[in-house]
């Protein structure tokens, strides 16, 4: 096998797609700045038990383990940035009120976690610590939407963005009381999430009538608003099933520019969240171009449980449904060492403006810039003209 044949699911990323990946980590971390965010850099790596405390076993098998030549320590190369940013918020800022952190940077797996994914996504994501109320969701779905609208993912009227909400603790309060193991409810999840009626009608033959009944109901409740009547109508009368519809609604009511359904048995990513979680659609894409919701419970390990909301997505899968950008506009310049020239030049590029040196012999050679402009000596003085 040849040396320079990258792994399966790794790619290098060539310049005019990192041009635009670039271009949109500036606009998402500006767009999470205009909210208030600040930004954190938490590093690649970091010890084991650091890195994988209170994460559970799928964030386990996606990392990467490696041994550190200098403490002779395990280490892990991160697969999500979330538990790092819920270390920061618990350890270094330790901070009595709300915190509004924001990232951007890569991550590594150890399997893709879709068909036809990378294995290194560039991860953006903002998170809003200390706050347990509907507004730090509210804003975190807000600022997710307006991610999305500067990136350019807009929706049209036939494939508007479409915001999915579902909420942890209606499938908590149906297993409350259930002496089952959780083997068993992760058997149970994975057949909700499958809307496998058959098989969760197996699995859940032992249990509690309400509990039993509560969860088939699941399987049919996807869709518009009318879900959440249905639910409330179907589901036990428990108090955590009706915190968690109520919220749902009123979320639904403060979200505009997207068309909002709900899916009470979407289950992805059940050990992590609490409460309210959420996925992001637009048309192109296979799968959620943003994934979040609660997960209060994230800062726990680290001695400091607080409410924490938040939300990320990979520049890379949002770059792919994107349509290309064009060329960026450049100035061409002859080379010379001319001293007037080269003022010339940088003066130009002192305000902004890309200013490409053709060498000697390659004047048809533009690859990656549209020069619509030149700069050209006319009496005496250097001067762009257009093309």
């Amino acid at each position: 096998m040849s040396a320079w044949v990258l792994p399966d699911h790794i790619a290098d990323v060539l310049p005019s797609e990192a041009r635009h990946i670039e271009e949109l980590r500036r606009q998402l971390l500006d767009t999470a700045r205009g909210y208030g965010y600040e930004l954190v850099m938490p590093p690649l790596l970091e010890h084991l038990e650091s890195l994988l405390s209170g994460t559970g076993e799928a964030l386990d098998l996606q990392t990467f383990k490696l041994v550190d030549q200098l403490s002779g320590r395990s280490m892990g190369l991160r697969a999500d940035t979330t538990p790092q940013v819920a270390r920061i918020d618990a350890h270094l800022l330790n901070r009595a009120g709300v915190a509004r952190l924001c990232y951007c940077g890569p991550v590594v797996h150890t399997r893709p976690d879709r068909p036809h994914a990378t294995r290194e996504p560039l991860q953006f994501g903002a998170e809003i610590y200390g706050h347990a109320g509907l507004e730090a969701d509210t804003e975190i779905l807000r600022l997710a939407l307006d991610c999305l609208r500067a990136a350019g993912v807009t929706g049209r009227a036939q494939a508007p963005v479409i915001v999915d909400l579902a909420d942890a603790r209606i499938v908590r309060a149906l297993f409350a009381g259930v002496p089952v193991d959780a083997a068993a409810i992760a058997r149970v999840h994975a057949a909700l999430a499958a809307k496998d009626a058959s098989t969760l009608r197996e699995l859940t033959a032992g249990f509690p009538a309400p509990a039993r009944d509560g969860l088939l109901a699941l399987v049919q409740l996807y869709g518009d608003a009318a879900v959440l009547d249905e639910a409330a109508r179907v589901l036990p009368d428990a108090p955590g099933i009706r915190a968690a519809l109520a919220d749902l609604k009123q979320l639904a009511a403060r979200l505009e520019g997207a068309r909002v359904s709900f899916d009470l048995a979407d289950l992805r990513g059940y050990a992590y969240y609490s409460g309210m979680r959420f996925g992001i659609y637009t048309d192109g894409a296979s799968d959620s171009l943003v994934r979040g919701g609660r997960y209060d419970e994230v800062g726990a390990v680290f001695g400091r449980n607080r409410p924490a909301v938040g939300f990320s997505l990979d520049l890379r899968e949002l770059v792919a449904v994107l349509p290309a950008r064009p060329l960026r506009a450049a100035i061409r310049a002859p080379w010379s060492d001319a001293e007037a020239l080269n003022k010339a030049i940088a003066a130009l590029r002192g305000e902004g403006e890309t200013v490409v040196c053709v060498m000697p012999g390659h004047d048809s050679e533009m690859d990656e810039f549209h020069c619509d402009r030149e700069l050209v000596q006319q009496d005496g003085q250097w001067r762009v003209q257009a093309i």
